[in-house]
């Protein structure tokens, strides 16, 4: 009995140093458990959800392991005569039915909450980025621009340039994805999310998500939807910048300057800076630079 009491004792230590550590800062490579770093709010979110859920993995398991332990050391054979036997056990046999169904459904009731927070928009985002999609390639639309065309600025990928799409940090940003021909796929692996760019809108999907980036930098995307002979080629860069920077690229687009000569003159690299243009036979297509 008192070896019962000792190993009771010493599992509620382990449990209560496990809840107290999960006090702390938790977003360091260790806590992470192998999950990438994002640069969003809404990809900390997800991250969040991801520690939460190993660490109660963790606590089960070390429950179910310390029970086999348990059972090993202080339900070995000790001589020839048959233990006494039980048919059922009633209070066992009801919890471990309802802590399963407990685990699964606040695993489920925080899935779904992380779920509404990355799709979550609000009624006036800082900034609207329209994103088309074509084989095999991307254009960057701001609607809420006139260039000097007397159209909205845009920024369109060809054989021998990949395309820039420019965000501000610290903003609500809202993209709007359309496809022109297949279904692609938006994915900013810093982002730690992607959506599926599907053509038309006649099955009613609204194909809308918002993102607020907290790191400035150059960031690859990519089309993560297998669409036909070249998916694989199909990047793009994102690049967030500051507020001031975004406000200052988009009057210079406004102005008539190409992507190039706009990112120049906010201090930005004028070409793609994580994938590059890679020649296959008589064309261009794109690879990663790392």
């Amino acid at each position: 009995m008192a070896r019962r009491s000792r190993l009771a004792r010493v599992a509620a230590l382990g449990l209560l140093g496990v809840l107290t550590l999960t006090g702390c800062d938790l977003n360091n490579e260790f806590w992470r458990f192998g999950f990438p770093e994002g640069i969003t709010e809404e990809a900390e979110s997800v991250r969040e959800l991801w520690t939460g859920s190993v660490i109660a993995a963790l606590i089960v398991g070390v429950l179910v392991w310390g029970l086999i332990v348990w059972s090993v050391l202080f339900h070995r054979k000790k001589g020839d005569e048959l233990p006494r036997q039980t048919a059922y056990n009633l209070p066992l046999e009801i919890a471990y039915t309802i802590f399963p169904f407990l685990i699964i459904a606040g695993l489920f009731f925080f899935t779904v909450v992380v779920q509404n927070q990355v799709q979550d928009r609000s009624d006036e985002p800082d900034a609207t980025i329209a994103v088309n999609a074509f084989k095999w390639n991307w254009q960057f639309v701001y609607p809420e621009t006139t260039g000097d065309d007397g159209e909205p600025v845009n920024t369109v990928g060809s054989t021998d340039e990949i395309p820039i799409l420019v965000m501000p940090v610290d903003q609500d940003v809202r993209f709007e994805v359309a496809s022109a021909d297949v279904i692609h796929s938006f994915w900013v692996p810093e982002f730690l999310f992607k959506l599926d760019v599907i053509p038309g809108n006649e099955n009613g999907r609204d194909n809308v998500f918002e993102v607020r980036a907290t790191q400035e930098g150059a960031y690859v995307g990519r089309c993560a939807e297998l669409c036909g002979s070249y998916h694989a080629y199909m990047n793009f860069e994102v690049r967030v910048v500051s507020g001031e920077q975004y406000d200052a690229y988009l009057a210079a687009r406004e102005a008539g300057q190409s992507t190039r000569e706009a990112l120049e003159t906010i201090g930005q690299e004028g070409e793609a800076t994580t994938t590059r243009p890679f020649r296959v036979g008589d064309g261009y297509y794109q690879q990663a630079a790392n």
